[in-house]
């Protein structure tokens, strides 16, 4: 995006200032959690606000403002579908609140939706013409959209009104230099760094500019200073290293790519510059190590697999340059450079008539290239045969974000772990229930924790517990099982010998208590809940950890962390908490943990059903949202999996927001 970040901090006070002029017309308890959410948001704290305008909107349905401000958090959080869904709630209640379409449009826009973004903009224009905010956004998105002549009118007309308002400039410059007015670009942004000198964006700007007129002079220093005003400004380094290698300062630029990638490992654009430095030093083996981490983190990069293909050939290891020119083709059939080089390593090998075959194929497209030359797609470029492939990439500097890190495809290796299952664990004291808090009232639950000899809690994982505490745990159980046997001593004996990993010696207390009261619904939950986490233990041992993950081309696969993978039975974890749904149909958590279950035995469509069937019972069940989201996306459906995970987060999931960032955000290209 082109500034979109601190206009939405700006227009975040503003609206806090539009509604501080209405009325809640609320209790005092409402205006409480109001003030707070928006001071949450007003200090960046978005979770915390998203926390306290949940409450307010479960007091009153009807209060448009919660939803809104609720969405501007989600919104700053990454989690743009969400943040739509609350501004279509704020506007189904009052379809005249103009900060709503205002917003809306500003998050369809950031998902690349320009069409409805435009059509939000237009709406709101109608019902407060006034407001010069948004013909900022409204510029913005014309921008996007590649409609840049209006952008530049609704800059103008911004402008007109704010006139010390430097990312106007450098945004209206940006629209300017995409018309191919380089004077009018330059003009702009000579303004912008005058009405703010300490910004270093202004300077990274101007310095493509004097790139442009091939002023290298002037351009290394608009990038010094840049530097010297934010010394961690990945973004100026990069294009300083674009500058330097240009003017044929190579250790130059590669040390302002080692400072880039010192910031950021695993930026992809910057690892492929670096890759081509270093093969044209003869720092062959690290450039292919660059090649490697570019390709595990954007699969389709046609030119990385060109360039380590040459790579390969230049180390006489013609197979491997066979493979990924081959790849190359698949990924863009015109490129006929790779027929032609694909043709001299088959011929290397001996292979003469399908070298012979490329050739031709080459030729082909090169003469089809010349009759469409002023088409100038991706596609028929690469049948330019006079174009080098080797030079190092710039990101346009006008379709950069501010915050470089997220630009530039950032996608690396993470491991998406199910939440894990819920179980009766030892706990420090007996929590107290709090008012509107998000919990499942289950009164037999309640019930059954208050006939322990030890307070416990329903959790997915163990509390802390000092030592002098757990010993008396230890004691209070051991004595009451010295006085006579009981289900529930030996239920309590069980959940403590297993936090300490006595495995066995738990899963025999579990065993006699239920044979004592077979039909206590919690002890089965306990047992089967041990019985995977035994499971669990041993493969974690064997190195043999199934972890759901998602691949950088927004597949997924299931990855386990070890060659020699075998598989593992939790059939008798299913058995103890069907048993315990049989038991108790409405207790949510079983089908949670079933859901677990069945999708670590592989079967991924049930484990989804089960999942439905614990939010259907609890809607505020923010962990059975998140896995089942995580579940949808490996499945591929992943604006059912994106929607799941937004309302994970609202419901207090914060991992849910690293994950939407990670899957859910489109990029731009």
């Amino acid at each position: 995006m082109i500034n979109f970040s601190n206009r939405v901090r700006i227009l975040i006070v503003i609206a806090m200032m539009l509604f501080a002029s209405h009325s809640l017309s609320a209790q005092y308890d409402k205006q409480q959690f109001f003030y707070r959410g928006r001071q949450f948001l007003i200090e960046g704290k978005y979770v915390q606000a998203i926390e306290n305008f949940n409450i307010l909107s479960q007091l009153d349905t009807t209060l448009y403002e919660s939803y809104f401000f609720r969405g501007i958090a989600k919104y700053n959080l990454g989690d743009f579908l969400g943040a739509q869904i609350d501004f279509d709630r704020t506007l189904r209640i009052n379809p005249l609140y103009t900060p709503a379409y205002h917003y809306r449009a500003i998050t369809l826009s950031r998902t690349g939706k320009y069409d409805l973004a435009l059509r939000d903009l237009e709406e709101a224009v109608d019902l407060r013409p006034g407001y010069t905010g948004l013909y900022f956004s409204r510029g913005v998105t014309y921008f996007l959209s590649q409609q840049f002549e209006k952008a530049v009118e609704d800059f103008n007309r911004f402008i007109r009104y704010e006139p010390k308002v430097a990312d106007a400039y450098l945004n209206r410059g940006a629209s300017h230099l995409f018309l191919g007015d380089t004077t009018k670009a330059l003009n702009d942004y000579q303004t912008a760094i005058s009405l703010n000198r300490f910004e270093p964006e202004g300077y990274i700007r101007r310095s493509r500019i004097y790139v442009l007129q091939n002023d290298t002079e002037r351009a290394l220093q608009d990038l010094d200073q840049a530097i010297k005003i934010d010394s961690t400004n990945a973004f100026a380094y990069f294009n300083r290293a674009i500058v330097r290698y240009n003017a044929k300062d190579i250790m130059g630029s590669l040390s302002d790519l080692e400072r880039v990638l010192a910031e950021d490992p695993g930026n992809a654009l910057t690892l492929y510059n670096r890759a081509l430095i270093r093969s044209q030093i003869g720092d062959y083996n690290n450039a292919l190590e660059d090649y490697d981490r570019v390709l595990s983190i954007n699969p389709n990069n046609v030119l990385a697999y060109y360039n380590r293909a040459t790579l390969f050939v230049q180390l006489g290891r013609y197979r491997d340059a066979m493979d990924d020119y081959s790849q190359a083709i698949n990924l863009y059939p015109d490129f006929a450079n790779a027929y032609i080089n694909r043709s001299y390593v088959k011929n290397q090998l001996g292979q003469f008539n399908s070298a012979k075959s490329d050739y031709d194929i080459a030729q082909n497209k090169i003469k089809d290239y010349k009759t469409r030359v002023g088409d100038t797609t991706l596609a028929h470029s690469l049948a330019d045969t006079t174009k080098k492939f080797d030079r190092l990439l710039a990101l346009d500097a006008d379709f950069a974000k501010r915050d470089f890190g997220n630009e530039l495809l950032q996608y690396r290796d993470v491991d998406i772990r199910l939440k894990p299952l819920f179980k009766f664990r030892a706990a420090p004291e007996a929590r107290m229930l709090m008012a509107l808090e998000n919990r499942f009232d289950y009164p037999e639950m309640d019930k059954f924790k208050q006939s322990l000899p030890i307070p416990v809690e329903l959790t997915t994982s163990q509390p802390t517990i000092d030592n002098k505490l757990l010993e008396e745990m230890k004691q209070v159980t051991e004595d009451r099982l010295k006085e006579r046997t009981e289900s529930s001593a030996l239920f309590t004996k069980a959940l403590i010998e297993a936090g300490s990993k006595q495995f066995n010696t738990a899963l025999d207390c579990y065993n006699r208590a239920i044979g004592l009261e077979p039909d206590e619904t919690f002890y089965y939950i306990n047992r089967g809940a041990l019985q995977s986490e035994m499971i669990d233990f041993i493969s974690s041992i064997e190195s043999n950890v199934q972890v759901l993950t998602l691949d950088n081309t927004s597949a997924t696969r299931a990855k386990v962390q070890d060659q020699a993978t075998r598989s593992y039975d939790y059939t008798p974890a299913i058995h103890d908490m069907k048993k315990a749904a049989a038991l108790s149909p409405d207790f949510p958590y079983i089908y949670y943990n079933l859901g677990n279950l069945y999708c670590m035995s592989s079967d991924i469509p049930e484990s989804i059903v089960q999942y439905t069937k614990a939010i259907e019972l609890y809607p505020g069940f923010g962990e059975a949202y998140y896995n089942r989201g995580l579940v949808l996306i490996y499945l591929r459906d992943k604006e059912k999996g994106c929607i799941d995970l937004s309302k994970a987060g609202e419901l207090g999931i914060k991992d849910a927001y690293p994950v939407i960032t990670k899957y859910c955000i489109k990029k731009q290209d």
